[in-house]
């Protein structure tokens, strides 16, 4: 696993990433999207397993869920489960807000 750290404090962090709004990162040589919602940070891949829709218009409901723009199906934030149409699961990245900035992990074989 590869860890990344975006920053150099949480005050940073909470300021370069707008609440509710999907943001394009780019780690080593993989791109994901992170998603705040309040101090939670959730990182995914940025195309959805349906169609290669782009999840950077996503958007997210009251129960958690990622919502794909184009056919609307729904990913857990959590987990990247499937929650409603028939794909694969998203992926998901380990996101980790500390005193030092955001913490991402991305495995090796990314």
């Amino acid at each position: 696993m590869k860890e990344f750290t975006l920053g150099t404090k949480a005050e940073d962090i909470l300021r370069l990433f707008p609440e509710g709004r999907v943001k394009k990162v780019l780690l080593g040589q993989v791109e994901i999207g992170i998603l705040r919602k309040g101090n939670s940070f959730f990182g995914f891949e940025l195309f959805c397993p349906h169609r290669g829709a782009s999840l950077l218009t996503a958007f997210t409901n009251s129960s958690g869920e990622l919502i794909c723009p184009l056919h609307e199906y729904r990913f857990d934030l959590k987990t990247g489960q499937v929650k409603s149409g028939s794909c694969r699961d998203l992926k998901t990245y380990s996101c980790k807000l500390t005193e030092h900035g955001l913490v991402i992990s991305i495995p090796e074989n990314q």
